[in-house]
C-alpha cells in the first residue's frame, strides 16, 4: 500500500532547481556551508552525550544506523559517514540525489542515497538510531504528520535532531529580506515566512508527536566575522532541538 505523504511539490521543486549547486561554497547554498561547522558540532556532541561516544577516538559513530532527510547534497550525510554511522540519506527532490552520490563516490564515501519521502521509510519499516531533520520541517504540508513519521522512524531510545526557522520580525528582516532580497543567497521564495514555527510550536509538535524534548539551542549569525556560533538564549531566527522516542 502506498503511503500517504506531506511533501509540498512545490516546495521540493524549488530546491531540485538548485541542485547542481549544493557543493558550490559560494553558489546558492553559501548560507548552509557557513552555517554547517556551527550544526555538526552541536550535532555531534547530542550524539555523543545520548550514546556514550567518545569524540575523540576514530569513528565514534560506529554502529549507529542515522538518516539525515532532506539530504540535499550531503552536507550533513559525509560528516556523519566519516565519524563512522551507516547513513541514510533521503530527499523528496530526485535531482539532488545524483548529486550527493557522485559527491560521495569522489569523496571515497559510502552513503545510501534515496528518493524517497520519510513517510514511506516509516510504512517499509526502516528504522534509525538517529534522525537529522534540518530545515526540512517549515517547508512540508503537515507539519505534525510529518513529526509523526520522523518518530516512527526511530528506534527505542532513537534520536532526533530538528532545526527550522522562528517566526518573527527579526526572522522576517534576516531570511527573507536579507538573505533572499539584499544577499541573494538564495532565490526570492525559497522561504515562506508564514511557514516557519516559534520554538514553543516546534516542542507541542514534537511532544504530541510522541517524542520528548531534551534540549534547543539559537544558531547565531555573526555579520560581523561572518560566523555562526551556539546560543543558549537566542533563538530568535534559526534554533535546533533535541528529542527523544522514550520506550
Amino acid at each position: 500500500m502506498e503511503s500517504a505523504t506531506t511533501v509540498d511539490a512545490a516546495e521540493v521543486a524549488k530546491f531540485e532547481a538548485m541542485a547542481a549547486e549544493w557543493w558550490d561554497p559560494n553558489g546558492k547554498f553559501k548560507p548552509l556551508h557557513q552555517m554547517n561547522p556551527c550544526r555538526l558540532d552541536y550535532i555531534t556532541r547530542q550524539i555523543a552525550a545520548e550514546f556514550g561516544r567518545d569524540l575523540t577516538a576514530p569513528k565514534p559513530f560506529a554502529g549507529l544506523r542515522l538518516l539525515d532527510i532532506g539530504c540535499g547534497g550531503g552536507l550533513l550525510s559525509e560528516p556523519m559517514a566519516r565519524l563512522g554511522a551507516e547513513v541514510l540519506g533521503a530527499d523528496a527532490a530526485a535531482g539532488n540525489i545524483p548529486v550527493a552520490q557522485l559527491h560521495a563516490r569522489q569523496s571515497g564515501l559510502e552513503i545510501d542515497y534515496r528518493n524517497v519521502t520519510a513517510e514511506a521509510l516509516a510504512a517499509a519499516g526502516e528504522r534509525f538510531d538517529v534522525v537529522l531533520n534540518m530545515e526540512v520541517v517549515e517547508h512540508v504540508a503537515d507539519p505534525l504528520a510529518y513529526m509523526r513519521a520522523c518518530h516512527d522512524l526511530l528506534k527505542p531510545a532513537g534520536l532526533m535532531i530538528c532545526s527550522t526557522l522562528n517566526r518573527n520580525a527579526k526572522s522576517f528582516a534576516m531570511a527573507i529580506v536579507g538573505a533572499e532580497w539584499v544577499m541573494r543567497w538564495l532565490p526570492k521564495g525559497t522561504h515562506e515566512w508564514q511557514k516557519f514555527i516559534t520554538p514553543d510550536e516546534l516542542y507541542d509538535l514534537i511532544r504530541r508527536a510522541g517524542l520528548e524534548p531534551v534540549d534547543r539551542k539559537g544558531m547565531v549569525f555573526n555579520p560581523v566575522g561572518w560566523t555562526w556560533s551556539l546560543s543558549a538564549r537566542d533563538l530568535s531566527v534559526n534554533y535546533v532541538t533535541t528529542s527523544v522516542r522514550r520506550g
